[in-house]
């Protein structure tokens, strides 16, 4: 697979980064990806590597990876980023891949761009509405997120696959894909050695932020195109601040599009383009068929 260009843009107030492959072909969709809290534009690089014929975009969220270390206060802001970018680079005929906050982040977009053709939203981080009315529920030790407290400093790629090989799910991700998220999740740090390119107080804001946008369900009503929802397993019992396992969305999350479907896969962890790539691939070029079916008519 070739490199991608990395690439970076001022909109909504931040610069912001994003990895291109390819040019546009009107004939195609465009490919855009949008990552989960905490991970990088080059974590989809398994899930590219197919399309190598099309053009694509890999953004970095605020915070994240490339881009400028800016707090999420409020989730409104990844989606408002999102859709800035769509705009400033006058994309059209997108289909959307978005993963956790990335998913809640396309949905947002493609409400107000009308740029999204299709979405594959892969365990959206979208609860029960209810959620939304109380978005201060959880409290924590001097109310700082536990995630703030993650090692930051490595002195090699290896040192930190080393250390996560045995953690949480990353004995289930994708052996080239758990390389892609250690090797490019780190970045040179200023006095020497490397450190996380989602620093721990950024993503810790972004989870203390989770339940901060309630319009999200607005977005959604105002959204035509054709949404799949692939939904890994639920919580036993509410979902823990920690618990990075189950699933996130609100099973009911489908029915409220007009245009919806949902594969639940209660065998897979939050993790899927991590842990499926393949099948990941292969809904995204279920997803271009049928696009390619609708430009014909």
């Amino acid at each position: 697979m070739s490199e991608p260009e990395l690439r970076k843009i001022r909109v909504n107030g931040a610069k912001l980064a994003y990895f291109e492959r390819n040019q546009r072909d009107p004939a195609k969709p465009t490919l855009l990806f949008a990552h989960a809290t905490g991970f990088h534009g080059r974590i989809w690089d398994r899930v590219i590597a197919p399309f190598e014929g099309y053009h694509s975009i890999a953004l970095e969220q605020r915070g994240h990876g490339r881009s400028e270390n800016l707090k999420v206060e409020h989730w409104k802001v990844v989606g408002d980023d999102v859709a800035g970018i769509v705009r400033a680079l006058g994309l059209t005929d997108l289909i959307g891949i978005g993963h956790s906050m990335g998913g809640h982040a396309i949905v947002d977009a493609a409400a107000t761009t009308g740029a999204f053709a299709r979405m594959v939203l892969l365990d959206p981080t979208i609860t029960d509405p209810d959620a939304y009315i109380d978005p201060k529920r959880f409290e924590f030790e001097g109310n700082v997120h536990p995630a703030a407290r993650r090692r930051n400093a490595f002195a090699s790629v290896e040192e930190m696959m080393q250390r996560l090989a045995t953690k949480s799910a990353f004995p289930l991700f994708d052996r080239q894909t758990f390389r892609d998220y250690c090797q490019h999740g780190l970045l040179e740090a200023p006095g020497g050695g490397l450190q996380l390119a989602c620093p721990p107080e950024i993503e810790a804001s972004v989870y203390m932020a989770t339940r901060s946008n309630a319009r999200i369900f607005d977005r959604i009503a105002a959204i035509d195109a054709p949404v799949l929802i692939v939904r890994a397993k639920e919580p036993v019992g509410e979902r823990g601040v920690m618990d990075f396992i189950s699933s996130p969305t609100w099973p009911n999350l489908v029915n409220k599009f007009r245009n919806g479907r949902e594969i639940h896969r209660p065998d897979i962890t939050h993790f899927i383009p991590m842990q499926i790539p393949d099948e990941v691939i292969r809904i995204i070029r279920e997803e271009i068929e049928a696009w390619t079916g609708e430009a014909r008519r």
